[in-house]
């Protein structure tokens, strides 16, 4: 269904399955330095149509967080992605005329997501009043189809990196309109990672704070819910210590409110950096055979590193790149999913005095590559004069023994 979002006039177009729908948010809060003249105020149609879908939203309580977001959304060129469905409430249900619908909002590259019920409002009907063809609803004298925000479950956040071993916390909220729906509060966060998924931590409380009416089930060791915070602020944010990187993936925060229920979704990416190291602080030239320099990468994710050797001789005046030169150890890994790699550079004694040889690691938890780098060496000359003296000296003593025994 392709949806059209109007707030305050500002149209915003939304792509969601087959068909048209226009949605106008009313009374959404704008910022005091927020300028409305250059919002064209929502007019509707002269000649109602009762074939369109025109949804009219009143956002006055709950209000949606971070709303400016989507006044701002086409001036920075971002899209606004947006899908709309009926939704019928859980569980047994008393006859009532209300009908539901959900809808999701996010804005690309901004850190702004919402879905939200609308529960449609009474119109009174009289021999005048126009149906909605496709949904059988009646219509206002305007044309649209009368509705108000009633629950909505939000978050700032889609996606969020945290270092392996370290503790993140998964930002999701919730609000209600005044007149609460209901005292009982459920909070499930669930975790999907290559094609599988599994509970990670389930919550269920009353905001009314009844004396022991708390139960928790955390499926994952380390993971919590602040019970307080949900009751209080509206804040069903999961944190998570001690990271694996068996954490990584698509975490869903559903939030069920008596009969209603909507979800979050964000993506947790583990990361960390690779320790490198190299086997020699220097290389000391020798005519014996070709000496071995290794470099290692210790304890990294994700998987995939890059191990490159460069070499700069004092007759270059840039380093080259030594391709095919350096030979790759296999990946090891450990208990807590991080990886280790080895790159081993054969050093020839052709290779000339004051060579610069260095290895240089690149890593999505890197900032830039790194780089580690010894310098080729002579040998210190105290060497070579005691392996002339050496020699002499051995002989001379062997003399003087021969002379003391005979």
């Amino acid at each position: 269904m392709m949806i059209q979002v109007i707030l305050f006039g500002y149209f915003l177009t939304c792509v969601s399955g087959d068909g048209v729908a226009d949605v106008v948010l009313s009374y959404v809060p704008v910022a005091p330095d927020q300028s409305l003249e250059t919002l064209t105020p929502f007019v509707p149609p002269s000649i109602p149509d009762p074939d369109a879908i025109l949804l009219e939203a009143t956002v006055l309580s709950p209000q949606i967080p971070d709303a400016h977001v989507l006044l701002h959304a086409d001036c920075n060129e971002q899209e606004v992605m947006c899908e709309l469905s009926r939704y019928s409430p859980h569980g047994p249900q008393e006859a009532q005329e209300a009908t539901h619908f959900l809808v999701s909002l996010s804005v690309e590259g901004g850190e702004f997501s919402t879905a939200f019920i609308l529960q449609t409002s009474v119109v009174e009907r009289d021999q005048s009043t126009l149906i909605q063809n496709k949904l059988g609803l009646p219509l206002s004298p305007s044309g649209t189809l009368l509705t108000e925000v009633i629950f909505l479950v939000f978050s700032h956040i889609k996606s969020v990196s945290a270092p392996l071993r370290g503790d993140v916390l998964l930002y999701c909220g919730f609000r209600q309109q005044e007149t609460p729906l209901a005292q009982e509060v459920a909070v499930e966060w669930r975790l999907q990672h290559r094609g599988k998924g599994w509970k990670v931590f389930e919550m269920k409380t009353r905001l009314d704070d009844a004396e022991g009416s708390t139960v928790v089930l955390a499926e994952r060791q380390g993971s919590s819910v602040n019970a307080s915070l949900v009751v209080g602020q509206g804040d069903a944010s999961l944190t998570l210590s001690r990271l694996k990187a068996l954490d990584e993936g698509t975490y869903i925060c559903t939030v069920s409110l008596g009969p209603f229920n909507a979800q979050q979704v964000i993506q947790l990416h583990v990361t960390q950096p690779p320790e490198i190291s190299l086997s020699e602080e220097k290389i000391v030239l020798k005519t014996d055979p070709p000496q071995t320099l290794s470099c290692h990468c210790s304890k990294y994710y994700p998987l995939d590193a890059q191990m490159e050797w460069w070499s700069l001789s004092p007759e270059d005046s840039e380093p080259k790149l030594l391709l095919d030169q350096g030979s790759l150890s296999s990946h090891r890994q450990h208990g807590d999913g991080s990886y280790s790699l080895s790159s081993h550079l054969s050093v020839p004694s052709s290779v000339s005095l004051g060579t610069r040889l260095t290895c240089r690691v690149s890593h999505q938890a890197l900032d830039a590559p790194v780089s580690l780098t010894v310098v080729v060496e002579s040998p210190p000359q105290g060497n070579n004069v005691l392996l002339l003296v050496g020699p002499g000296f051995l002989i001379i003593t062997v003399l003087f023994f021969h002379q003391v025994m005979t």
